[in-house]
């Protein structure tokens, strides 16, 4: 599994604003807004492009265009605010929903949604799960996709865990990670510490 820690000054600075608990939630959503395009440009460096013939206003050339249909994959309900900036950034990109509910007891995922194409072999796809803790619901939506034949998926995460990290080498699936900083450790509750709370929360209010 490869990791990719984007270390870039305005990456730095967004993610300050995302574990300030003071920023309030038009702050928060704009600060993972630019922090979801950092990471999104990151991660999609690796997407399949052809060469096309174009036609300038002076002569012929060729140029790069994105090749086939990728599938960009948002882990509800915090992976939303990565949404939008990875659909702005790929606008042709056909987009699946996996939804997982942390059970508070276990900390282990719980599926209610898993809104996927059949066949994913040979598309390119990224996940969109902000916050990489436990690792149990990235696993559990890898497991998903591999079931459809997708391989050497991209994830993007704000922040991860070093148990995540561990739990998703540990799981074998063929994974990039792209993330803004990996924070020390998980708490009782696991949650990621420093952290910035619960991006779900901050992004959405309160369930």
């Amino acid at each position: 599994m490869e990791i990719l820690v984007v270390d870039h000054p305005l990456v730095a600075d967004r993610l300050r604003t995302l574990r300030d608990a003071t920023t309030d939630t038009a702050g928060f959503r704009a600060a993972m807004d630019a922090l979801g395009t950092m990471l999104c440009y990151e991660a999609f460096r690796t997407i399949p492009t052809e060469q096309v013939d174009v036609r300038t206003p002076v002569a012929d050339t060729r140029g790069t265009a994105v090749a086939g249909t990728p599938l960009v994959v948002p882990v509800l309900r915090a992976g939303l605010g990565l949404l939008e900036p990875a659909t702005r950034l790929l606008p042709g990109a056909q987009v699946g929903f996996v939804g997982l509910a942390r059970d508070e007891d276990s900390h282990l995922p719980v599926s209610y949604l898993c809104s996927l194409p059949d066949d994913l072999a040979g598309r390119h796809v990224v996940v969109l799960d902000p916050m990489l803790a436990t690792g149990g619901s990235l696993v559990a939506t890898l497991e998903s996709l591999a079931e459809r034949g997708a391989a050497g998926v991209v994830v993007v995460c704000v922040l991860c865990a070093p148990e995540g990290v561990e739990t998703t080498r540990a799981s074998g699936l063929a994974a990039t990670l792209v993330t803004a900083a990996i924070d020390k450790r998980l708490d009782d509750d696991a949650f990621i510490v420093p952290g910035l709370g619960d991006a779900g929360d901050r992004l959405f209010g309160p369930r």
